[in-house]
């Protein structure tokens, strides 16, 4: 299917690996022009280099902490004027209420909530001034799962779906549309870190991890690839009666 997304501009946060560089490389494959941003510049270009060579597009990267307005602002300038914006930055770390420190909890929400609706503040403002463009939020499953164990990461992406659904209402007026993707287990490189120190605690073998997969929906986690093709799919025009919508993406489980 032509999605009609050729030439568009996408801005993709946290795109240097995982689900953001997997969907970066799926939006380049329609032709869009990708700008990848994340905090280490070495990993970035090295995404940027493999997405050249495959798609002939134009791919530019930011190195940048979005943890903080003035940073965000500076993204915001530096990329310019874009199409598609793709919020994925940041990863909230797990614990119960009783072992995250306020410390921890204020610097994960300030990347992945704040971040969000940071760069959404500054980007929301100029699609609206021209009338046109997508923002996709990829928060995560949590914040409807209500796990004990990540209690911050749950809070976290539950405002940032209540943020979407709220931000999304209001777009049509405006000729815009805001959407989120709530991803399930994605075989990303920090699962199979995680899962391969669990296989190691509870086998003895780290080389054990998919083991520990089999018991998910398919017997195997999400690939960053099907996430990815879900964002391309709601940035596109045949998406276009879509907005302040969560889609769950997690094997029914």
């Amino acid at each position: 299917m032509d999605l009609n997304l050729a030439g568009k501009r996408v801005l993709i946060t946290g795109g240097s690996k995982g689900i953001g560089r997997a969907t970066a490389e799926v939006l380049a494959g329609e032709g869009c022009h990708v700008i990848l941003v994340a905090r280490d510049q070495a990993t970035l270009e090295e995404a940027a280099a493999g997405i050249r060579a495959r798609h002939q597009v134009n791919v530019r990267t930011i190195s940048a902490d979005l943890s903080n307005d003035a940073a965000v602002r500076k993204v915001a300038a530096e990329a310019g004027e874009i199409d598609i914006l793709v919020n994925n930055a940041g990863a909230i770390p797990p614990g119960d209420l009783l072992s995250v420190s306020d410390e921890t909890w204020r610097r994960a929400w300030d990347l992945k909530v704040f971040g969000y609706i940071s760069l959404c503040r500054v980007v929301y403002g100029q699609m609206k001034a021209r009338r046109s463009g997508v923002i996709i939020n990829v928060i995560g499953a949590a914040g409807e799962a209500f796990p004990t164990g990540y209690i911050a990461g749950a809070a976290g992406n539950a405002s940032l779906m209540a943020f979407t659904r709220a931000l999304g209402k209001g777009a049509p007026a405006d000729n815009l549309r805001v959407v989120a993707i709530n991803p399930g287990p994605v075989e990303t490189e920090r699962l199979v870190m995680l899962q391969r120190t669990n296989a190691q605690e509870k086998f003895g073998d780290p080389e054990r991890w998919r083991e520990l997969t089999a018991g998910m929906p398919f017997g195997r986690p999400a690939t960053p690839a099907e996430i990815g093709n879900a964002v391309a799919f709601l940035a596109s025009d045949k998406s276009g009666y879509t907005t302040g919508t969560v889609l769950t993406i997690n094997g029914g489980g």
